[in-house]
């Protein structure tokens, strides 16, 4: 069980990194310009993420089965993240 504390808790730590590299862009550089709600969508998008690979983890015995899903999951994530930044598909989801 402490084992399993600590994957969600080196997960949760990782999404709330990768979250702070853009807030901490902000202040060396106007290219970076995220909104409270940019951050609200990738929040959400990084912790749901790691919250379902961790019930992946917790739940799914078979190592291959585990494995597919969690690259399922992940590049489910990718291609949202892609179109919400940069719109690849032109979907009215990403503002096009």
């Amino acid at each position: 069980m402490i084992t399993q504390n600590k994957r969600l808790l080196s997960i949760l730590s990782t999404a709330a990194f990768i979250l702070l590299i853009p807030f901490v862009a902000m202040f060396f550089t106007e290219e970076v310009n995220w909104t409270f709600s940019d951050f609200v969508v990738a929040g959400v998008l990084l912790f749901g993420t790691g919250f379902l690979c961790e019930l992946v983890m917790r739940k799914v015995t078979n190592w291959n089965y585990r494995i597919g899903f969690i690259a399922v999951i992940l590049f489910a994530l990718f291609v949202v993240w892609a179109e919400l930044a940069v719109g690849i598909f032109g979907t009215p989801f990403a503002g096009s």
